[in-house]
């Protein structure tokens, strides 16, 4: 079982019904899934670029990525309809906590010069997304071997539909939020 699961199950369970004064489980918020996504621009001169891609998102993942293909046709871009253009991996469950225990705790540590998790990414619907400049903060992608420097977007799916029950949710999670400027 997942570390961070259990964790859920255990501890952030019982501190959500006491937070938010609810005693049925099923209507507290919870993590429904996270999407990783890359979009390579490059990916149609330079074939390579999107195989690396999908090596290192496959590896940061646990899945196979799903390669997405452009739905428009847009001539200042040189991009034609159903072209390659990135991929992405939606996971839930095992996979899904894990992802989120080596996110919090190893990769965003690693990112240089970093001072919290801007909290204005909620949609308005207790969806948060947030991007990372470069995979290679992520343990398992060799800094060494890397060619192209590519980033991510990452969303956060929560089953409510209020920004701040799912805010809290995160911070539960040890979600590392930047704190306002004090004056």
């Amino acid at each position: 079982m997942a570390r961070l699961y259990d964790h859920y199950k255990t501890v952030i369970v019982p501190e959500l019904k006491n937070d938010l004064k609810r005693d049925n489980v099923h209507s507290l918020p919870r993590l429904e899934k996270i999407v990783i996504s890359m979009g390579i621009g490059d990916a149609q001169q330079d074939r390579k670029k999107l195989e690396e891609g999908l090596e290192h998102l496959t590896l940061i993942a646990g899945q196979k990525p799903q390669v997405t293909r452009a739905r428009n046709s847009v001539s200042n871009f040189r991009l034609r309809e159903g072209a390659e253009i990135g991929c992405r991996v939606t996971l839930r469950g095992k996979r899904m906590y894990e992802f989120l225990d080596r996110l919090v705790n190893l990769a965003l540590p690693r990112v240089r010069d970093f001072r919290g998790i801007n909290p204005k990414g909620f949609d308005g619907l207790g969806n948060f997304s947030m991007g990372i400049t470069e995979k290679v903060v992520f343990p398992e992608i060799p800094a060494d071997k890397m060619k192209y420097t590519q980033g991510m977007n990452i969303a956060f799916v929560t089953s409510t539909s209020n920004n701040e029950e799912a805010k809290l949710l995160l911070e539960k999670f040890n979600f590392p939020f930047r704190k306002p400027a004090s004056k």
